[in-house]
């Protein structure tokens, strides 16, 4: 059977992946952003996942608000990368995972979840840029995408994203293949790009959130949406894909490592490494 070794939640500004792709991580203005990816490298290097989920929202490359599902799963044995208009370098294909997809779409339509499944599907920012900050020049390991309405309201609930995120992880450790699988989640944290409150940052509710994650994720689902966009500005409410990683964990989470920084293009940046301590067992030698 499948191992779930644990959750990384992160950032996906595109301003990140502007800085990468210029060589920028030891300005000043960048390198106290990257320095704190170490651990997450180090944990992964122990941990060794064979393929990632990803939580993420799509920013109008696949779905745009004449048709927004609220999940939406890729299907597909490669994902294309496109550049949704921010003048990113496009990478090459993600590398899918397509058995883990149908195996977790069979399991999540049969806890009634309706999805929308994609046999063809492109990915943008949201899943290139957290690929390129947590395995920097090299391949990810295969991945399921997994997108989760953050744009267009009505958005699901933080506790149904946490339930989505308890399905999943029940899951994966159902899928009758001994490969080790994590769970990432992109976004956040608070940050409104537009309106009045354009340059909102919430540095208490983000931190707030950064323990709740691991010590009581389902604290954070007492938040209706209004509550969720008012705490952490209109894109910062991307915090629900973080709030469904955790759901996913299913025995003890563990904090490995929390980093968090501001600001990062008028963004909190935030990074959180979490070990389901039900796998602890099983690091490879």
């Amino acid at each position: 059977m499948a191992t779930l070794i644990g959750g990384i939640a992160v950032s996906h500004v595109p301003a990140i992946g502007r800085a990468i792709a210029d060589h920028r991580q030891d300005e000043p203005y960048w390198k106290p952003f990257f320095d704190g990816f170490g651990p997450a490298h180090d944990w992964l290097d122990r941990m060794k996942p064979d393929v990632v989920v990803v939580l993420y929202n799509d920013h109008g490359l696949n779905f745009f608000l004449d048709k927004m599902p609220t999940f939406a799963i890729g299907a597909a044995p490669s994902y294309a990368n496109a550049d949704e208009g921010w003048g990113l370098p496009v990478h090459a294909p993600f590398a899918g995972a397509p058995d883990l997809s149908w195996h977790l779409i069979e399991h999540l339509v049969g806890e009634e979840f309706d999805l929308t499944t994609c046999q063809e599907m492109l990915v943008d920012h949201a899943f290139g840029v957290p690929m390129e900050l947590l395995w920097p020049g090299r391949a990810p390991p295969p991945a399921v995408p997994v997108c989760i309405n953050t744009v267009q309201h009505p958005l699901p609930s933080a506790r149904r994203c946490f339930r989505l995120g308890q399905a999943l992880g029940r899951a994966i450790e159902a899928w009758p293949v001994d490969q080790r699988v994590a769970v990432i989640a992109t976004g956040g944290l608070s940050h409104q790009l537009d309106g009045a409150r354009a340059g909102f940052i919430n540095k208490s509710f983000d931190q707030l959130c950064l323990d709740k994650l691991v010590s009581d994720p389902e604290a954070l689902t007492g938040y209706s949406t209004r509550e969720l966009v008012e705490l952490s500005g209109s894109q910062g409410v991307e915090v629900l894909m973080w709030i469904a990683m955790s759901g996913a964990m299913t025995g003890r989470r563990r904090r490995v490592h929390t980093h968090y920084h501001i600001p990062i293009s008028n963004t909190a940046a935030g990074l959180l490494v979490i070990e389901n301590e039900t796998a602890r067992a099983t690091v490879p030698a």
